[in-house]
């Protein structure tokens, strides 16, 4: 049974936090970066397709995302700070094996086809400004990652990652670039537009899905875990419970994540419907594709800064979904999983890490087409990611789990809505393949 009183949270012995510091770092740090490793490649290319394809009419998919969005990441938040546990260290100590091993292999296997798409969907987008071979970009990018994740500390890691999120506002440059029509804008963000076609069910699913992926949870709970190790929480009990200030200041760094994610998904889709759309370029495959397409209509340097976000958001998004997939499975296994032990002290999660990053590098040799690798990772992420995020909900309204931290009224309501729109979005997704 967890303690509920706020303050037996905590241990005795557990270190006290540097408050203010770490209430204005977080609030440009943990959140920001899993927004921004929301956007990631496959997501900028559904996003410039859906611009290219529809214009500014699905503009207002993005405000209507976002409290879904929050709902999910912070549940995961919430759960990793409050048991001091990775969401599969959680699932594994209360759920059965049939349960767990179905929902771990799919979270692994999108992990993976979308870590693989991301390096080509990078690889592609360097290509448009250095003239070399793809798969030879490909190693060297995903080389560099793999430096990083193992010999660059946690702390290393973490400010590069806010880094590369704030590139990511390269897409508000491209966007006033395109010089979009102030009233398509409003009409496209105030007034929903749908149509009961093929084509746009599957762009809404596309959507839906990409801004809800699974990685998301997985990573956000386990990098609460890293951030209790860093202020010296190293034990499992120093870091179980958490204080209500704690989970305040979460919802507001969250809420700012999410707000950026939404913001950079609002622009690209803006980018794209004012320029692409109004001259006819519908058929956009690839976010490569988009800058190189931009260039002509917004501009050279419209298209060059599509192409630094797709690069930057791409190093930021592969190192997350493959060091996601190391935790989770790490966690199942009972192995040791931390970005702030060495090597040689978790030789099993960095290897996981380096198994995880050759598989997604060897798969760009296959022949496989990118964005049809998207699709099929898609395809899994929609079927892993609703039963997913129904467990969070159960476990985070469990008193038994979290105490006097379970889920107000308030949050049950958002995030049985945010599964019945996911559940519908993953329906959708299979019903569009028969339309």
């Amino acid at each position: 049974m967890r303690q509920t009183s706020e303050t037996a949270s905590r241990s005795s012995d557990s270190p006290p936090k540097d408050g203010k510091r770490r209430g204005f770092m977080r609030a440009i740090g943990l959140g920001v970066v899993t927004g921004a490793a929301d956007d990631d490649c496959s997501a900028i290319g559904t996003y410039a397709s859906a611009g290219a394809q529809f214009g500014t009419s699905l503009l207002w998919t993005a405000p209507v995302t976002l409290p879904m969005m929050f709902a999910v990441v912070y549940l995961s938040s919430k759960l990793g700070q409050v048991t001091g546990k990775g969401l599969f260290h959680v699932i594994k100590e209360n759920y059965s094996g049939w349960i767990l091993w179905p929902i771990l292999i799919a979270v692994l296997i999108g992990n993976t086809i979308e870590a693989a798409a991301d390096l080509g969907g990078m690889a592609a987008a360097l290509n448009l400004l250095i003239p070399l071979p793809i798969p030879l970009i490909v190693i060297g990018v995903a080389a560099i990652i793999l430096s990083l994740q193992i010999w660059g500390s946690y702390k290393l890691i973490r400010n590069v990652f806010r880094w590369l999120a704030l590139v990511l506002f390269a897409y508000i440059g491209a966007a006033v670039l395109s010089r979009p029509d102030p009233w398509d804008v409003l009409r496209g963000t105030f007034v929903p537009t749908i149509e009961f076609s093929r084509e746009f069910l599957f762009i809404l699913v596309a959507i839906i899905g990409t801004s809800l992926s699974a990685y998301l949870y997985t990573w956000q709970s386990n990098v609460e875990v890293e951030e209790e190790i860093a202020q010296g929480r190293t034990r499992l009990e120093q870091r179980e419970g958490a204080t209500e200030a704690e989970l305040r200041q979460s919802r507001i760094d969250i809420l700012i994540g999410m707000l950026f994610s939404n913001l950079i998904m609002y622009f690209i889709i803006l980018s794209t419907g004012a320029t692409l759309h109004k001259a006819g370029e519908k058929n956009i495959e690839t976010a490569a594709q988009a800058a190189e397409a931009l260039r002509p209509l917004a501009g050279d340097a419209a298209g060059i800064l599509f192409t630094l976000g797709i690069v930057a958001v791409g190093f930021l998004a592969v190192p997350i979904m493959t060091t996601g997939a190391a935790y989770d499975l790490c966690q199942v296994l009972g192995w040791k999983s931390s970005l702030h032990s060495k090597p040689q002290n978790a030789g099993k999660f960095y290897g996981l890490i380096v198994a995880f990053t050759v598989i997604a590098v060897v798969m760009n040799f296959l022949g496989f087409n990118p964005m049809k690798a998207l699709v099929y990772s898609g395809i899994v992420q929609g079927f892993s990611t609703p039963p997913l995020l129904l467990f969070i909900l159960l476990m985070t309204g469990s008193r038994r789990l979290m105490g006097d931290k379970a889920n107000g009224a308030s949050l049950k309501a958002l995030g049985w809505t945010t599964v019945a729109a996911i559940f519908s979005a993953s329906a959708g997704l299979v019903v569009s393949w028969f339309l």
